[in-house]
């Protein structure tokens, strides 16, 4: 990075909220002038704002960010607005030599951050972007005609083949200070916290911050990795790496993941295959960030554009039921108060509550994304749309049109003791493992619960019949 002034490099943080593994922190701290890390609450019109459930995993990481820049005698300066203008406030303040910030991939950010960079530079003043969020950029992987894959498969062998020598860089020691630091708003100011009612209080199994990202990995490459081919589908056993919070907000980075996961199984702390299962999940992630930067309309639009006449319905009561866990079908609603409890759903669930509202109910995808969006401590925007056109069948590598996942074959399935629906159905719990996912079937049941649970909203044959129905007249037959 050629810097043609005096002054301090200002670090525009977004989504890398850590020290190690920095790229825009690291040039900046390596240039040897003063460093000022900033984060914008950005209120750009346009550019899609934050959930509530990831408002509040923000508000726990950005204050342990400011902990952690403490350790090493620097400062987290806050401002929230639109990000042209509290840039160009901190600018005309603090009179930075260089702005640098790592790279955000979908078209608003990307729009938003190519006009900065013109202002930036016409200005005089250097600006610079790195890669912090992903193994491979989205541009770096096409097939052999030039173009961007649209199935996994080939993809994730294309990308896996570009990785070498893939590398962590430290986090720096102690970034020299500016001698003025610029104004910073006060984190409680902005209530990021729920209150009346604070919803949270079931959010206490995270730990939001490098540290407890850190820590998550460890815990989860020392044990659970070794059956996580054979148990990640099981919601009632945990085998899951939960990563995706941390990996969203940047608290570790894909690299990071990647080197202690090969490691661990170059050093035989877990097991080879396991951990190969568990790359390949963050492959999906990879994938999903490719299309997106592909296809910069996906979070509108559909992928495959026949999907552009499917009769959706619009339902308001069942949409409200499922919102609420109260379909009547075990795994479903136990996904959904999953979700609403803790801002999180297992993967496997995910799949089946989606499946559910497109295919059961013909309600459109784009409702259940959105919902997701306000509820999911880690609602990724690349993730989000992906996997819900996935399912919808309208997306890229999609599932067949005639995949309709039985909720109750589901539950059988993946839950067959109830373990995970008497968790968070305990109105169930009474029930032998026999009846728990057809609960209808038994001829009394009572835990003493307030409520009783509810009938199907559908019936699960019919809205299979149906949902073919609409997929084959939207196919031509």
């Amino acid at each position: 990075m050629r810097i043609d002034r005096d002054g301090p490099i200002l670090v525009w943080l977004r989504k890398d909220l850590r020290l190690a593994d920095n790229p825009a922190l690291a040039a900046a701290a390596a240039t040897g002038r003063p460093v000022i890390p900033l984060y914008i609450l950005d209120e750009t019109p346009g550019v899609r704002p934050i959930g509530a459930a990831s408002l509040w995993w923000l508000d726990k990481s950005l204050a342990a960010l400011a902990a952690s820049l403490g350790t090493i005698g620097s400062r987290l300066i806050l401002r929230r607005g639109p990000a042209r203008a509290v840039l160009e406030d901190v600018v005309a303040h603090a009179k930075p030599a260089a702005v640098v910030w790592n790279r955000l991939y979908d078209a608003d950010s990307i729009e938003r951050d190519s006009d900065l960079k013109a202002w930036l530079k016409d200005d005089g003043i250097a600006c610079e972007s790195f890669n912090a969020g992903l193994l491979n950029e989205p541009w770096t992987v096409k097939n052999g005609s030039g173009q961007p894959y649209k199935v996994f498969t080939p993809y994730w062998r294309a990308a896996r083949d570009q990785l070498h020598h893939v590398h962590v860089e430290s986090a720096p020691k102690a970034p020299a200070a500016p001698g003025h630091w610029p104004r910073t708003e006060a984190l409680d100011g902005w209530n990021l916290h729920p209150t009346r009612p604070d919803w949270s209080k079931g959010f206490d199994l995270w730990t939001p911050g490098e540290a407890g990202a850190l820590e998550r990995l460890d815990d989860f490459l020392s044990g659970p990795i070794a059956d996580y081919d054979h148990k990640r589908d099981f919601p009632g056993v945990e085998v899951t790496s939960r990563l995706s919070p941390h990996l969203h907000f940047g608290e570790i980075g894909p690299r990071q993941v990647w080197v202690a996961a090969r490691t661990a199984a170059e050093a035989g702390d877990a097991p080879a295959g396991q951990v190969e299962k568990f790359l390949s999940e963050i492959g999906w992630r990879e994938f999903n960030h490719s299309i997106l930067f592909h296809n910069p309309n996906l979070p509108k639009a559909n992928f495959r554009p026949e999907f552009d006449g499917f009769p959706w319905v619009r339902d308001d009561a069942a949409f409200e039921a499922w919102t609420r866990g109260q379909t009547g079908y075990p795994i479903v609603d136990a996904g959904m108060r999953e979700l609403w409890a803790t801002g999180f759903m297992h993967n496997r669930v995910r799949m089946i509550v989606a499946s559910f509202l497109i295919k059961h109910l013909l309600i459109d995808w784009r409702k259940g994304e959105a919902w997701f969006w306000d509820t999911l401590v880690d609602a990724d925007l690349a993730n989000n749309v992906g996997n819900w056109q996935w399912v919808a069948g309208s997306g890229a590598d999609a599932a067949p049109y005639f995949r309709i996942f039985n909720p109750i074959a589901q539950g059988q399935k993946f839950d067959p003791a109830g373990a995970y629906v008497r968790r968070w159905v305990p109105e169930l719990a009474v029930l032998p493992d026999a009846l728990i996912h057809e609960p209808w079937k038994a001829s009394a049941h009572s835990s003493g619960a307030k409520r009783p649970y509810p009938e199907p909203i559908v019936g699960h044959s019919a809205a299979r019949e149906r949902a073919l129905e609409a997929y084959r007249d939207l196919k031509g037959g």
